[in-house]
């Protein structure tokens, strides 16, 4: 692994954020090539990222300074992966149901999801059925966050939205959040359920590879 690929990895595990975009701008500079500073820097980070957090070595604090670490580097990778035609790993749309303001878990598990390759079409808080019926022409996943036991029941409306519009077949729709189990998105139809963020990223991959 080339030293500047080093330092981006071990940056990303650290958190240090400040110094990301000049690492990938010097990767950049020294002439490696965007798509192995996205796999071998910033993917092949957040994977054992994900792997500490399962291993209980790393908590949501350490998760989230990881990821933010990773987005400040992707701001300046971004464009020379769009000049380069690089495929994203697939296409998600994330949002917390309606009625939820919550954002720290839908963001974290927005921004893992980046870390791991995929594109992400952030749609917020509070997002009504007919924006995530929208965005399903858009997109290969829906994810659905919710934090409330008042608010989960958003998650069934949005699927009965997808099934009223024939959408439902052509997309892919996970849910997490607190309150939310894997027994709660079986009843409703849910093409699976992640505790967490790292399990997010498990879950997506297994359900594109089809």
């Amino acid at each position: 692994m080339e030293p500047i690929i080093k330092e981006i990895y071990q940056g990303i595990l650290d958190g240090t954020h400040t110094r990301m975009p000049a690492n990938v701008q010097s990767a950049l500079e020294a002439g490696l090539t965007p798509k192995v500073i996205l796999d071998e820097g910033m993917i092949a980070a957040m994977a054992e990222v994900g792997r500490l957090f399962e291993a209980g070595e790393f908590y949501v604090p350490e998760m989230l300074i990881s990821a933010r670490a990773m987005q400040a580097g992707l701001a300046v990778l971004k464009p020379h992966l769009k000049e380069t035609n690089v495929q994203a790993a697939g296409k998600v749309a994330i949002g917390t149901v309606k009625g939820d303001l919550h954002d720290i878990g839908k963001n974290l598990v927005a921004m893992v999801l980046e870390g791991a390759g995929f594109e992400i079409l952030d749609l917020g808080t509070d997002v009504p059925a007919e924006k995530f019926v929208a965005a399903a022409d858009e997109v290969d996943i829906i994810a659905l966050s919710g934090l409330l036991t008042t608010t989960i029941p958003g998650m069934r409306s949005v699927i009965q939205a997808l099934e009223q519009a024939h959408k439902r077949d052509k997309i892919k729709v996970i849910v997490g959040g607190a309150p939310v189990t894997e027994s709660f998105a079986a009843q409703i139809g849910a093409d699976g359920y992640a505790p967490n963020a790292s399990r997010a990223v498990a879950l997506t991959k297994a359900l594109l590879a089809g």
